[in-house]
């Protein structure tokens, strides 16, 4: 388990900043930011936190191989693919091991033995991470890291250690070795923290109740209550993950570094292509430039475009976990991804805005319920339900309702474009004044947080397991 939140918001953080700031120097934050972020990983994970360290030595080493021996026809190549092999087979083996004997037991009734495997917190994230770098090297789009204290700060940075955003090496590599920290970011960094805190604790784990509760009906329940149970679950992964990605990257920004964003308010897209550019954003495009575009992209005409879809979307929907709802889930997109690019596209762009805003909730909506369903039964009854219009509605409908009406009205305001600076100038706000409101709202919104993790029984976030 790492660390209880109120432990790292009390103790842990402020530790770190204390640390952090009593020092000038460049390469010894680095250091002060690596031994914290080993403590904060070893803290749940003390065996594992040998598998990270390996895999930073093992990229850091090829990194400095390739740009070594660049003029080599084949070593470098050599040394790109060791790395991509070690990568691959530590997450094949930690992350899918276990789902592949499973299944072949299950297919072929063998009875091979195997142990179940604890998934390393964070593996999905910087094992991406250090293969793009070792990828980035190769292309000579960086130049190799010749400090390894650097280099492993760089991998095992506490704030977006765990769920991301995937940070290239390219972004963050002149800020490793000389950064400038003013208050303004330091302020600006401690605001986009509490609203991802916020968006965690006070609108995720609120409106995961409602998802939670209507999910585990199995999908034998109204329509609406159905439509209902997808919307909150919709409204739960988003605010918890981009929540993440918010304190990730304000945190970040304190320290002087640039953290890519990964959300761009994706409730509001107009299409599943929009969608995906909205979504996750450092994953759809690690997949595009390091996959999609080595595959041949959309180059090499439009059946082999397809298969090249089809593989990256795959492997997203795996990357997500080892279990067949999330292969299902990112095949799904895969093909509606197709169908958007070569049956209606021309379509899309005829359709007036509100009904392509309704066409891209519905699929994602739908996509939701595979995600967040284990079986493909279950996946096949929820959907089911979700389109019984011989029982729209029941009791429970209005009931969910009463109970979680404000909650899912603060969801959909703050998944939307709210701009308070501009609302403020609006209404000719004076700046003294706003600037006093918008300082009191963050620490009370702070402290509300607060007791609600210290009243309430704290959630991980879900991408924790992935």
């Amino acid at each position: 388990m790492v660390f209880s939140s109120l432990i790292f918001l009390v103790v842990f953080f402020p530790l770190v900043l204390l640390f952090y700031f009593s020092i000038n120097k460049s390469s010894t934050k680095n250091i002060i930011l690596l031994i914290f972020s080993l403590i904060f990983y070893a803290w749940g994970e003390p065996v594992y936190i040998v598998l990270m360290i390996f895999s930073s030595i093992v990229d850091y080493t090829n990194g400095r191989m390739i740009e070594k021996y660049r003029d080599r026809s084949i070593l470098p190549k050599v040394f790109l693919v060791f790395s991509v092999i070690v990568n691959l087979s530590l997450l094949g083996f930690f992350k899918y091991s276990n789902f592949l004997v499973g299944n072949i037991n299950s297919i072929f009734n063998t009875s091979i033995a195997y142990r179940e495997l604890r998934l390393p917190i964070g593996i999905s994230f910087y094992t991406f991470q250090t293969m793009s770098y070792s990828i980035d090297v190769y292309r000579n789009k960086v130049k190799a890291e010749h400090n390894f204290p650097n280099f492993m700060a760089y991998v095992s940075m506490f704030p977006q250690l765990i769920a991301g955003p995937i940070v290239r090496y390219s972004l963050i590599q002149k800020e490793l070795t000389d950064r400038t920290i003013t208050k303004r970011n330091v302020l600006d960094g401690s605001i986009r923290f509490i609203q991802g805190l916020a968006k965690k604790v006070l609108l995720a784990n609120n409106i995961g109740l409602l998802a939670t509760s209507i999910i585990s009906s199995h999908g034998e329940v109204s329509a609406m209550t159905a439509w209902l149970g997808a919307v909150a679950f919709a409204f739960q992964i988003f605010f918890d993950f981009s929540g993440y990605s918010d304190m990730a990257i304000g945190m970040g920004k304190i320290f002087g570094f640039t953290y890519p964003e990964n959300f761009y308010y994706p409730y509001t897209c107009t299409s599943i292509t929009d969608f995906w550019n909205r979504w996750h954003m450092s994953l759809s495009t690690w997949f595009k430039d390091y996959l999609y575009i080595p595959l041949g992209g959309n180059r090499k005409g439009n059946l082999r475009t397809i298969l090249n879809l089809i593989i990256v979307w795959s492997l997203t929907g795996l990357w997500h976990g080892a279990a067949w709802n999330f292969m299902l889930w990112g095949l799904y997109f895969g093909i509606i991804l197709i169908i958007e690019k070569f049956v209606i596209s021309s379509l899309l762009e005829k359709m007036p805005v509100i009904l392509k805003r309704i066409y891209s909730l519905v699929i994602v909506l739908i996509g939701w319920v595979i995600f967040m369903l284990d079986t493909p039964k279950d996946i096949v009854n929820y959907i089911i339900s979700m389109f019984s219009f011989g029982r729209m509605a029941d009791i429970e409908v209005l009931f969910n309702i009463s109970n979680y009406g404000v909650i899912l009205i603060l969801c959909v305001v703050f998944s939307m474009p709210l701009n308070l600076s501009q609302i403020s100038e609006k209404l000719r706000i004076p700046k003294l004044l706003k600037e006093s409101a918008y300082l009191i709202f963050y620490i009370g919104i702070f402290l509300l947080s607060i007791v609600y993790i210290v009243d309430n029984t704290f959630n991980p976030f879900l991408y924790f397991r992935f």
